[in-house]
């Protein structure tokens, strides 16, 4: 009797146990493709921002609607000169291994982003920090100690930066502004990042990491705000096959997804109706062309192939109406700025287009009897398949011979980082910060990270610097204008669409807001059952 009695005991204990584990809640993510790396200081990817964003936090963070609000630093005070701030780090802040959080921990991370041993390809997105960039180019004297970065006490970080920088705050909610914990990469090195080893402090912990299948991440118990967090687990699965992944949402195997199949739209918002979100983005879809290499650098066969392009077909044909034509390179409705710097060709019609677009090539020295040969580079989604192919086809009209080579997401990327060659190139850029500076500053030609163009121009170069000096906004604003002027005559880069957030969200996923910003931190979000 007696046996029986443990044996029932026993037998209750283990349902009790597997309910538990049945009623965690699980959020199956679809991503753009597999991250290249979950360092913060070496990421510069959106997917890889959607990962990092659910691992770690930083100083300021962005709300459920993209707003700028306190992360880990409860709050902040600037200034008057507007050079310095200062943040006050939560009390109740820790790392997932339960460690506390100190403020020092922030002078590791910010001097390691900055140290030219790192390899940090976006540590210029820092820069207005002070010092910064004499430290990241290595220049003569300058010291990682000299980076204006300092731990008043445990939790007090103080930052000064080179001038007043509107945008600085907004800034930091980049995964470049993120902490890493700083006895495990010390301890670890390259292997920090490790399901075994990573150690974060935001609202998830990294468990399992298996390439091309998926990324578990669960809930971070040592969390400052864990009993808000509504998600257990996240499951964040590559979907780089657009028209696979909407059938898996349909089949109710994913919660959401980071895009659709453009040629689907239409049948996607019929079947799924609200389920289908699509929202204003602050970001530009354009091709790279590579101005190092012939005959490339004539900016002759640039302009033509820009004007050659029906932007309003790809957009409306192709995308079905859910990107925008890009006449300039930094999108509309951007912060500190008026309108942008349009392409003089774009109220042409498409005939004319075509005929200066042939007339440009002749003067270049390519014909029927010499004709323009390219090749596309592009990363593997069937949206851009379908918009090279169509771009292409466009170009064939003006003489153009166009051959292709595709690679997943990650290797695209790397390769065009990493200064790998190419002809032309596809590209996009998201907004890291509402202001056109996070976009010109790509062609910078001290940038070689970003400038894929490999374009070299002293007066564009001189009149970013300018602007980083002006003070008055609305002179910065007129010299951004100017310089986005000479890129859109010098075109290192041909701006095609602007984008849109286009995600499928199963009414299962609630706390979802679209935003400009396409930030969707986990946290903010929960599952019905």
């Amino acid at each position: 009797m007696a046996w029986l009695t443990n044996f029932a005991l026993a037998a209750l204990a283990s349902a009790a146990l597997a309910g538990a584990a049945a009623a965690q809640v699980t959020y199956n993510r679809g991503n753009d493709a597999d991250p290249e790396t979950l360092d913060p200081q070496k990421t510069s990817t959106v997917y890889e921002a959607n990962i990092i964003r659910d691992l770690y936090e930083g100083l300021v963070i962005h709300d459920a609607a993209a707003k700028v609000v306190p992360g880990v630093a409860e709050k902040h005070e600037l200034s008057d000169d507007g050079r310095v701030y200062r943040f006050t780090i939560r009390s109740d802040a820790k790392w997932s291994n339960g460690d506390a959080f100190k403020a020092s921990d922030f002078v590791f991370s910010f001097r390691r982003i900055m140290d030219p041993q790192t390899g940090a390809k976006y540590a210029n997105i820092l820069y207005p920090i002070l010092n910064a960039e004499k430290i990241n180019k290595g220049q003569a004297g300058a010291k990682l100690e000299d980076l204006g970065v300092k731990a008043v006490d445990e939790r007090t970080l103080e930052i000064t930066l080179e001038r007043p920088t509107p945008y600085f705050l907004e800034l930091l909610t980049h995964q470049t502004g993120t902490p890493v914990h700083p006895a495990s990469v010390q301890k670890h090195g390259a292997n920090f990042i490790k399901p075994e080893n990573l150690v974060t402090n935001g609202a998830y912990v990294l468990k399992e990491w298996v390439p091309n299948s998926h990324i578990r991440l669960e809930k971070n118990p040592h969390f400052h705000a864990a009993a808000s967090v509504k998600i257990d687990i996240v499951r964040y699965e590559p979907t780089k096959d657009l028209a696979a992944a909407a059938r898996r949402f349909m089949a109710g195997e994913l919660h959401s997804t980071s895009d659709i199949p453009a040629d689907q739209t239409k049948f996607l918002k019929e079947k799924l109706g609200d389920q289908v979100k699509i929202s204003p983005y602050l970001g530009t879809w354009y091709f790279a062309v590579n101005t190092g290499k012939k005959p490339f650098d004539d900016v002759r066969v640039r302009q033509a192939l820009s004007m050659a392009i029906d932007r309003e077909f790809v957009a409306d044909e192709i995308w079905q109406g859910t990107m925008l034509p890009a006449y300039s390179f930094v999108p509309p409705g951007i912060g500190n700025y008026a309108e942008p710097a349009t392409a003089d060709y774009k109220e042409l019609s498409p005939i004319d287009r075509e005929e200066k677009a042939k007339a440009l090539l002749k003067e270049a020295g390519f014909g029927p009897s010499k004709p323009l040969k390219l090749e596309i580079r592009y990363n593997t989604t069937d949206n851009n398949k379908s918009t090279v192919v169509a771009i292409a086809n466009q170009w064939k009209a003006i003489g153009v011979e166009t051959s292709f080579i595709n690679t997943d997401a990650k290797t695209h990327f790397a390769y065009l980082r990493d200064g790998g060659d190419f002809d032309v190139a596809r590209a996009g850029w998201i907004g890291d910060y509402s202001d056109p500076q996070n976009f010109l500053f790509l062609v910078q030609s001290d940038n070689p990270g970003f400038n894929y163009a490999k374009y070299k121009n002293l007066d564009y170069d001189g009149l970013m610097r300018k602007a980083a000096e002006e003070k008055d906004l609305q002179k910065r604003a007129g010299i951004l204008l100017e310089a986005e002027r000479i890129f859109m005559r010098d075109l290192p880069y041909i701006p095609i669409l602007f984008y849109s957030n286009k995600n499928l969200v199963s009414a299962k996923l609630e706390g979802w807001v679209p935003n400009l910003r396409g930030a969707n931190a986990t946290r903010f979000l929960s599952l019905k059952p």
